[in-house]
């Protein structure tokens, strides 16, 4: 006569959980993976100035994605996420302007990247604002600028942004409902 016992016969065997236990455990499982997930992968910020109008707006939350610049340098164009080089505690968002080794200026309200001009279609036409003498930009540094450029508080008045202060790339608006969209860089 066959042994029915089998593998069924050991799962039989073992102690059936509490519902409470599974219920924790779940719990735990899933507080680990969100921890996990905004540590490393994405994390929502909320926007609560004007300096990246109109393409951000204020009050609006956003997701970063924090692990896409382990694996490829920030582009030019990015709208970015970083901490504040004067005060580390505090986050800005701002748009990628100028990389590594090139040489930022403005002139009459235009954008000019080692001597071309930069078309920056994320600007609202017609907006004028003031210029920047011709800077180069140190190694592991950044450029950042706001959109709303008569409203921003910018590598413009604080200098370079460190590499290192670099949190992500803000790549989802999530909120508030009617404003839900992908962002892109250019």
């Amino acid at each position: 006569m066959p042994d029915n016992t089998g593998v069924l016969g050991e799962v039989e065997d073992r102690p059936k959980k509490s519902t409470m236990r599974e219920i924790i455990e779940s719990l735990v499982i899933a507080v680990v993976l969100a921890l996990i997930i905004r540590t490393f992968i994405l994390q929502p910020f909320y926007i609560p100035t004007g300096s990246m109008e109109p393409n951000l707006m204020i009050q609006d939350h956003i997701i970063v994605n924090k692990i896409g610049y382990r694996f490829w340098e920030p582009q030019r164009g990015d709208i970015v996420v970083f901490r504040f080089p004067r005060d580390p505690s505090k986050d800005f968002v701002k748009r990628l302007i100028g990389l590594p080794g090139d040489k930022v200026e403005i002139r009459k309200s235009k954008l000019y990247i080692n001597g071309n001009l930069i078309p920056e279609k994320y600007l609202p036409a017609g907006l004028e604002f003031g210029g920047f003498e011709p800077t180069v930009i140190p190694e592991d540094n950044y450029f950042m600028m706001g959109d709303n450029r008569n409203n921003s508080d910018d590598s413009r008045s604080w200098g370079v942004c460190p590499r290192e202060n670099i949190i992500g790339k803000a790549v989802l608006i999530y909120w508030p409902l009617n404003r839900i969209h992908l962002l892109t860089g250019k």
